[in-house]
């Protein structure tokens, strides 16, 4: 069953792609799938929530995070690893992920009602390993979700378009504004980074394995505690 996945998967992306980021996403996936301990493969074009009340309009499909890029995001964040959230956290592998990297307060948001349950399967799973760690998922939509006053270390997978993304972005900015605190942000794909470094933050890591393999940190300082040092 399991190979079954990685070959659908691997066609998907190199029918979409090409063969050469395929072989290389699907060599990650069996690696990281087996390290973690996980079930998160495969793509979902979420064309089952047309069907339903639920607005796909500025959604993107669901395709977890390389492993590697996701990895590589973890090993380069500098703040204390305290509150971790996931926007469009699909099947729940950067959540997963995230408590191997010592994040012991881990938040997923997801819009689709199946992918919400995989992930709660997946969690079940991590949370056996590490069974200190508070896991809280959330079946709803970014745009409305507001973000936790303790949230220092931001999560995106390309999850929606830009104008969901604008809209995020000005929710970060009034949770920073009533609970000021340094904050960083994983980017995967960071097909709308501007919006950020518009708003301030600084680019602090940026890596570009090949095409639509791209990752990007950037990073907020606590204004407030700068202006109590000047």
């Amino acid at each position: 069953m399991k190979i079954l996945q990685y070959i659908s998967y691997f066609w998907y992306i190199a029918i979409n792609w090409n063969t050469r980021i395929a072989w290389y996403i699907v060599r990650n996936e069996r690696r990281g799938e087996k390290k973690y301990s996980i079930h998160s493969t495969g793509y979902d074009e979420l064309k089952h929530l047309a069907l339903t009340d639920v607005d796909i309009e500025h959604a993107s499909i669901y395709m977890p995070a390389d492993f590697t890029l996701l990895e590589t995001g973890f090993q380069q964040l500098q703040l204390p690893h305290l509150h971790f959230i996931d926007f469009g956290c699909g099947k729940g592998r950067a959540l997963c992920v995230a408590a191997h990297f010592g994040f012991n307060n881990i938040t997923g948001i997801e819009l689709s009602p199946q992918l919400y349950k995989d992930a709660q399967n997946n969690i079940a799973v991590t949370q056996h390993l590490f069974p200190h760690v508070n896991f809280h998922l959330i079946n709803n939509d970014a745009f409305y979700t507001p973000i936790p006053s303790t949230a220092n270390c931001l999560f995106f997978y390309n999850p929606f378009d830009k104008m969901i993304m604008q809209q995020v972005v000005l929710n970060i900015d009034k949770s920073l504004l009533e609970h000021p605190r340094s904050i960083e942000v994983i980017y995967i794909t960071p097909m709308h980074k501007n919006l950020f470094l518009e708003k301030g933050y600084t680019e602090t890591f940026h890596q570009r394995i090949q095409k639509y393999m791209e990752i990007s940190i950037l990073k907020k300082e606590d204004v407030s505690k700068a202006k109590r040092r000047g």
